[in-house]
Order: C-alpha cells, then sequence, then structure tokens
C-alpha cells in the first residue's frame, strides 16, 4: 500500500470538498434563482468539466497555471512559488473538475422549493437571510449532502486532470489513483489490486455515510 499517496487523495478530496460546497451553495441557489437571458451559458460552463477530456481540461489548466500565463504570474508574484507540480496547484485544478459536481445537486435541490414557500417567509417578516437560514437550508440539505458525497468520491478517483497538473511527485500530487497505475506499469498487479480495493472501500463508504445521513435527515423531517 502507498500510504502517502494515499494520505495526498484523501487530503485532497477533503480540501476540495470543505472548498467547494459554500461556493457550490451559493452558485447552485443563483443559477436556480436566476432569471436572465444568460444562464443556460452560465449552466454550460459549469457542466463543463463534465464533458471535457479531463487530459484536455489539465492541458488547459497546466498552461494557466504556468508562469508565462498571467494566472500563473500573478499567483508567482503574490506566493513566490509555482502551480504546477505543486499540492497547491493540483487542488485548484482539483476544484475546477470538479465544480459541477457540487454545483448541480445543490441547484436541483433549490429549484425543487416552490416560489410561493419564499413568498410565504418574506410576507411574514423574515428576510432574505432568515429565509435562506431557516426554510431554504433544511430543504436543500440532501441536496448539499449529495454534493458533498459526488465530490469527495470524485476527487477522491481524479486521474487525468492531477496528472497533467501535478505529474507525481512522492508526498506532492502523487494521489492513490495514479499509484495505482504506476504499479499496473510496473506489472504489480497484487501492489494495484490492493490499492484498488482500498480506493473503492473508502469510496464506497464515503457515499454510504453521507447518504445514511441524508436518509435520515429526511425521516427527521417527515415525523418518521
Amino acid at each position: 500500500m502507498d500510504w502517502p499517496a494515499l494520505w495526498v487523495s484523501l487530503r485532497l478530496a477533503a480540501l476540495t470538498s470543505l472548498l467547494l460546497i459554500p461556493l457550490g451553495l451559493w452558485l447552485g441557489r443563483a443559477l436556480a434563482l436566476a432569471r436572465f437571458r444568460a444562464r443556460p451559458l452560465c449552466e454550460a460552463l459549469v457542466a463543463l468539466p463534465l464533458v471535457m477530456p479531463p487530459t484536455v481540461l489539465g492541458f488547459y489548466l497546466m498552461q494557466s497555471f504556468g508562469q508565462q500565463a498571467p494566472f500563473g504570474a500573478v499567483w508567482a508574484s503574490l506566493t513566490g512559488t509555482t502551480l504546477n507540480f505543486t499540492f497547491s496547484g493540483i487542488l485548484l485544478a482539483s476544484l475546477v473538475a470538479n465544480l459541477p459536481f457540487a454545483v448541480q445537486p445543490i441547484q436541483r435541490a433549490f429549484e425543487a422549493i416552490p416560489a410561493n414557500l419564499r413568498e410565504a417567509a418574506w410576507c411574514c417578516g423574515l428576510s432574505p437571510w432568515q429565509t435562506l437560514w431557516r426554510i431554504e437550508l433544511p430543504l436543500v440539505w440532501p441536496g448539499l449532502v449529495s454534493a458533498l458525497a459526488l465530490t469527495f468520491a470524485h476527487t477522491l478517483g481524479e486521474f487525468g486532470v492531477i496528472l497533467m497538473v501535478g505529474g507525481a511527485i512522492d508526498g506532492e500530487t502523487r494521489t492513490l489513483a495514479i499509484a495505482i497505475y504506476d504499479r499496473v506499469q510496473a506489472f504489480d498487479e497484487q501492489g494495484a489490486a490492493l490499492m484498488s480495493a482500498m480506493l473503492l472501500l473508502v469510496s464506497f463508504m464515503t457515499i454510504g455515510v453521507v447518504y445514511g445521513l441524508s436518509g435520515r435527515s429526511r425521516r427527521r423531517r417527515h415525523g418518521h
């Protein structure tokens, strides 16, 4: 078992989820309630990582993170470090690649809330913030849990984008998915099978726990 690679994968998945869920909550709600002509374009941009080949997305991110590119140059001037082949780089790449997994479940959950429910809350004197906190968030909780599950599990298995941006530096950018690939390339099928089983187990346990919490929340809300 490549424990450093497992640690990098778990750390990457946890940070990606932690950073994307608040962004997904804001962006998902904004898209659900938005009424403007450019909304389909915004939704298409959010969903773009779903249909782009990971190596293509990774290539464009690698180019953007380079010091010759504006974003990479600004990052280097502010931090004194580069993004390519660093953990910070694969974290930013993971945020981009997993954006639709965080946004879409939350957006669908907000879209399922009847508009007259918000209007009734406003008529009762609740502010928009109070309506979000007291009315909307309890209703969209299953969507939040789904977004968390999908983001975490997908990050664990991400390969192409991470390899293009970060390479395979031990303890820094080498994730478990990359370690499995390297073991297969070295004809170490036993090692690859062990790490694949670990990745499958962690992914399954993650999804099982979060969906279990989601189901309990729904039963409690309906009084069962």
